[in-house]
């Protein structure tokens, strides 16, 4: 471009590197192994190399070897199976908890943000007092009492941290329902789903998907720890945190057979983490 007095002056156009939304390669590491262990949660029933209750070895807690990667168990089942089958568990009933307990915490911090009054009031305090129950003593007593199946810890997963989904949801609302475009749209005569659907909710997206991520972490430390203490996945199938259970005895030996699935729950939880601390600017603070 040609000013009025003869000089030129270029102009770049926008990149997504300049407009915050580039990903750093701590990010693009922790997507990497995120994307790893759906893949494997998805595929790992067709490409696990002996069935997952099969014994294949008379020498348990056996080391890595050529026939198996990660060793054996205590009772000489081929752990590389079971850390295949059991991301399935982990992943799978983690990521159906959160998307409920989202789901349901967000479109109710929404509503209550829209609504106020004594329907804001009073769900807020019927939801901080569940939240003050400690989160694996909620789980243990309903796990314990109801009995442990993958619908129940799903729903007692979820019923844990909806209460915290909804009031980060809602303070995020409370701020955006105080703008002058969501004044205007008030005015105009639009209802709550309208503005819910199209002014609040595309403002608060971002950071919503932020702490769902957070959320997924707690989840599976969560169930780990039901799973430790016998009450999550029931043999012969296992999450992560069981075959841990299962195998603590090697722990003296330093088995593969527990070291393993630890690797496993850490990879899965640190690369979540380093994905959401790395996410964005301009996705992390707030959706366009």
């Amino acid at each position: 471009m040609t000013t009025t007095n003869g000089s030129s002056r270029k102009f770049r156009l926008p990149t997504p590197g300049n407009m915050g939304y580039s990903f750093g390669w701590v990010g693009r590491i922790g997507a990497a192994i995120i994307l790893f262990w759906a893949i494997v949660a998805l595929v790992g029933n067709w490409i696990t190399p002996y069935p997952v209750g099969e014994i294949v070895d008379w020498d348990y807690f056996s080391g890595v070897s050529a026939a198996h990667w990660m060793g054996t168990d205590y009772l000489g089942r081929d752990i590389f199976s079971r850390v295949l089958m059991g991301a399935r568990y982990t992943v799978g009933i983690a990521l159906a908890a959160v998307t409920l307990a989202c789901s349901i915490g967000v479109i109710l911090g929404m509503i209550a943000a829209v609504i106020g009054g004594w329907f804001d009031t009073l769900l807020s305090r019927l939801l901080d007092a569940f939240n003050g129950i400690p989160s694996l003593l909620f789980g243990l007593v309903v796990v314990a009492a109801v009995g442990s199946s993958i619908p129940v810890l799903i729903l007692t997963l979820a019923a844990i941290y909806m209460p915290g989904s909804y009031r980060f949801a809602r303070a995020l609302a409370v701020n955006i329902n105080t703008m002058d475009f969501v004044t205007v749209a008030r005015a105009r005569g639009e209802g709550t789903p309208y503005m819910i659907a199209r002014e609040i909710f595309p403002n608060i997206l971002g950071p919503v998907l932020a702490d769902l991520g957070l959320r997924f972490v707690f989840i599976v430390l969560v169930l780990s720890g039901l799973s430790f203490l016998g009450l999550g996945v029931q043999p012969p199938y296992a999450d992560w945190g069981a075959l841990v259970r299962e195998n603590i005895e090697g722990l003296s030996l330093g088995a593969p057979a527990v070291i393993f699935p630890c690797i496993a729950i850490a990879s899965l939880t640190i690369s979540v983490n380093m994905f959401i601390d790395n996410l964005p600017t301009k996705i992390r603070d707030r959706a366009d």
